[in-house]
């Protein structure tokens, strides 16, 4: 009787408990959704006022989207809102697609200027060059114009016409183009590099990016090649289910990729492959770096965690969040954080810690005390919070401040433009050379366009010669002040030939570009791809690439 007593007593307890637990969550929701409701009629009335009573005209779309930003950038940099003239801008992310004539501009003074021509697009089956100036479209003067005016102006429909009148060497040309769908490949470049080893370069997760790695790596094949290099440096990242097609590539099925997690349970789901791979055997390196980011470092993490293959390169990026699209009044969309994902050792690699803001709203990155170790298929450790760490680092050297200076300027983009014109020979990557005679004549060109520059040692020094007139300790030190300055101030001449390697390298690039594309400017890079390199050397060492795995000493 005493036990049965008890199991009522205790039923009792359970029910009550659960009924307080759930009448605090439902008062919390209710207060919750009490708040979000009365703010909101707050926010509503408040631009009602502005717009009556302020003394000037209101842009309700302006302060609108103001208010928008600003609530979205409390959250995190990804959770972001597409208004209705953007959603191509939207479309352009997750597709690859976009109507227009298929090149890229930026922004040279008064007019926009073309940087680079997609092969086989209407702009450069018209004849449009890199280094074109836009000054009409349909016969409007784009003097001033913004390059995103410009832009939204060459794009449209598909099917439409544009004429687009360009100014080269001097002289205006006009061009009459018919607007196509622009898909830009996933895939620009694959090929044998080494004596046999598969390159895939591939630049961004949109629909159907897993069809063009697949076709890549089975041509590759074709050549029995000794293994693989999956390039995935300065990929953004973006659709997440492509990278679980890709990671298949390499997998066999039923093997998890990736799992999700967050606070809506629906959104909870784990990922796994589904098909046969195309080749789960052969030697895999895959190579980072620090703009490696999202579904990028998933295809990296898991090839990681499953011991599938090597990583090679630096720390990437470290974005470990999951965005899915919601349709919003007036054909608006917002792309919104929902979850967090997590690949197969069980770790996150999010990086940076946007739920727990500094008093200044500022974020900082997960703090080491936070940080945990996992394990991979092998046994080996990995950590959460901070990136896809490689398990071979290879940080490639800085450019020279002065190769920096000359390619931000543009100058090496001027010259590769003045090199293509007087240079209509070339038919070969090989044909393309900086000889001693060419840079002569790249410093003659620098010469005539008044180029100089100053070291960030010259600019230190600057502002410790101020500092010390301020503080009149200059005067009485002048002397050692101007010997000191003559020690330091650089000689440009000695400084060009110092770097020659290198800038002859940015030179040849672009140059290339503009001759065969972004294919052939991949193809001839690899050459000199320090990464690439240890790649290369890491597939043709299979005992190295076998104790990494195995998680053995590397020596």
């Amino acid at each position: 009787m005493k036990k049965q007593k008890g199991k009522k007593i205790l039923i009792l307890i359970t029910i009550v408990l659960f009924a307080v637990t759930t009448t605090a969550f439902l008062i919390n929701q209710e207060s919750r959704d009490f708040r979000l409701g009365k703010n909101l009629d707050i926010f509503i009335s408040l631009i009602r006022e502005l717009n009556t009573f302020y003394v000037d005209e209101i842009d309700p779309d302006k302060i609108i989207r103001t208010g928008i930003e600003s609530i979205l950038r409390s959250l995190d940099p990804y959770t972001t809102f597409y208004s209705e003239s953007e959603i191509d801008d939207f479309n352009f992310m997750t597709t690859g697609k976009y109507g227009g004539i298929g090149c890229l501009i930026r922004n040279n003074g008064d007019y926009a200027i073309v940087t680079e021509v997609y092969k086989g697009f209407p702009a450069d089956l018209a004849g449009i060059k890199a280094g074109d100036l836009i000054k009409k479209i349909d016969g409007q003067s784009l003097k001033g114009f913004a390059v995103d005016k410009v832009s939204d102006n060459l794009k449209g429909d598909p099917g439409t016409t544009v004429s687009v009148t360009v100014e080269r060497n001097g002289k205006e040309i006009e061009f009459q183009l018919k607007r196509e769908r622009i898909s830009l490949p996933p895939v620009p470049y694959y090929g044998i590099v080494d004596s046999n080893i598969g390159y895939i370069r591939f630049t961004n997760f949109t629909q159907n990016c897993y069809e063009d790695v697949k076709k890549a790596l089975i041509e590759l094949k074709k050549n029995n090649p000794d293994g693989i290099i999956l390039d995935l440096r300065s990929n953004p990242g973006g659709i997440m289910l492509e990278a679980v097609d890709i990671v298949n590539l390499f997998v066999g099925p039923g093997t998890e990729v990736v799992s999700t997690k967050g606070k809506v349970k629906q959104f909870d789901a784990s990922y796994k492959t589904k098909n046969q791979p195309v080749d789960d055997r052969i030697p895999l390196v895959v190579l980072i770096n620090r703009m490696t980011a999202s579904a990028s470092e998933i295809v990296a993490g898991a090839i990681q965690d499953l011991d599938r293959g090597v990583v090679v390169g630096q720390r990437s990026y470290g974005k470990g969040l999951v965005q899915i699209t919601r349709p919003l009044s007036f054909n608006a969309q917002l792309k919104v954080t929902t979850a967090k994902y997590y690949i197969p050792s069980g770790r996150c690699i999010q990086a940076i810690d946007f739920t727990h803001r500094n008093e200044d709203g500022s974020v900082g990155y997960i703090p080491d005390s936070l940080i945990k170790t996992f394990k991979t298929r092998n046994g080996r450790p990995v950590k959460d919070g901070g990136g896809i760490t490689p398990d071979i680092e290879v940080v490639p050297e800085n450019l020279s401040q002065l190769a920096t200076e000359l390619y931000t300027r543009n100058l090496i983009f001027d010259y590769a433009t003045k090199y293509y014109w007087s240079h209509p020979e070339i038919k070969s990557i090989e044909d393309v050379k900086i000889t001693d005679n060419e840079y002569e004549d790249f410093i003659k060109f620098l010469d005539e366009r008044g180029f100089n520059y100053q070291t960030f040692t010259e600019k230190s020094f600057s502002e410790l010669v101020e500092n010390a007139k301020k503080e009149k300790y200059f005067e009485p030190n002048k002397e050692l002040f101007n010997t000191l300055q003559k020690e330091i101030t650089h000689n440009l001449r000695r400084d060009l030939q110092s770097f020659k390697e290198e800038i002859s390298e940015l030179l040849c690039d672009e140059i290339i570009s503009r001759y065969f594309y972004e294919e052939g400017a991949i193809a001839w890079s690899i050459k000199y791809d320090e990464q690439v390199h240890k790649a290369i050397e890491v597939l043709n060492n299979k005992s190295l690439y076998r104790s990494i795995l195995e998680g053995k000493p590397v020596r």
